[in-house]
């Protein structure tokens, strides 16, 4: 049974969050150069930072099935839209601009249908995020990674999750901010 054909949030639910925020916009970045080899280098980093083998495949297909979307033109022609400023907290790192696919935030997890995609302030896309609403169902887990509970500007009940596929995590890829992440 899919749960997805009534519920979804509205982009400006989404666009209240800000812990810091700044004026840049993402910028197209079109370079895939190197996009295999640092897919098998991420999930060799993903291993040896205690992933299992699922999550650690998992995160190999993701990585490639999100490339696209190094290029902000194509995340737009997917449905996602820009839906808040530069996300940072002092002493935690950042999590750079949400990009966020409104109709997907819903109680349905689809690990290849991430419902948000993340830049920096350079364009460079650093991350996807889960954003599952809680109606009662099982707590959703990335191949046995547990969701945060909470964690995104919603009136109800949810799970987070951020991925960090496309830039280095030293804190862990599951972990949501990223001190390589920057916001003026």
């Amino acid at each position: 049974m899919r749960l997805r054909s009534t519920f979804s949030i509205p982009i400006a639910a989404l666009a209240a969050f800000s812990i810091a925020s700044c004026n840049d916009a993402p910028v197209e970045v079109s370079s895939h150069e190197g996009l295999h080899d640092a897919a098998q280098m991420h999930a060799m980093e993903s291993r040896a930072a205690g992933t299992t083998d699922a999550q650690a495949a998992l995160i190999t297909a993701l990585h490639a099935e999100t490339a696209r979307y190094h290029a902000s033109g194509q995340a737009t022609r997917a449905g996602y839209e820009v839906a808040s400023p530069c996300i940072a907290a002092p002493g935690l790192g950042g999590m750079g601009f949400h990009w966020v696919k409104g109709p997907a935030v819903d109680p349905v997890y689809n690990a290849h249908e991430p419902e948000a995609v993340l830049y920096d302030t350079n364009g460079k896309l650093v991350a996807i995020e889960y954003i599952v609403i809680n109606i009662g169902q099982a707590a959703p887990t990335f191949e046995g990674h547990p969701f945060d509970v909470g964690g995104a500007p919603l009136p109800v009940a949810h799970w987070t999750l951020h991925v960090w596929l496309h830039e280095p995590n030293p804190n862990g890829i599951f972990t949501p901010f990223n001190p390589a992440v920057v916001c003026p």
